[in-house]
């Protein structure tokens, strides 16, 4: 019988997933270090391997209308094995080194 690897702990008040994986790009059971912003966003597209979209919307202050405008941003996250996770969730993610040419973050939590 396999022994669950132990989460480590990421400096981050965020749950660790149940499941464990042997992903070196996972932040609770590999060696990827999270550093810098922790964003909250909705998830859009799961297409690809081992990466989800996730949209984040924020609301924008414009001094000449003294009036706010809401405004959308994509980021591209690594999503660890360990996570399942599908269109519409609610996620945390955090800042990492780059992985690639656009993914510089990585899933945390599913909220």
């Amino acid at each position: 019988m396999a022994e669950k690897k132990q989460a480590r702990d990421i400096g981050l008040n965020v749950k660790p997933p149940s499941d464990s994986c042997n992903d070196k790009y996972c932040p609770f059971h590999g060696t990827l270090p999270v550093r810098g912003q922790v964003l909250m966003g909705t998830v859009v597209s799961t297409k690809r391997k081992n990466t989800v979209s996730v949209k984040r919307e924020f609301m924008h202050y414009v001094k000449k209308y003294e009036r706010y405008e809401k405004r959308t941003s994509t980021y591209h996250a690594h999503c660890p094995p360990c996570m399942t996770l599908t269109a519409g969730d609610t996620v945390r993610i955090a800042e990492c080194r780059p992985l690639s040419k656009t993914v510089s973050f990585v899933t945390v939590e599913k909220v």
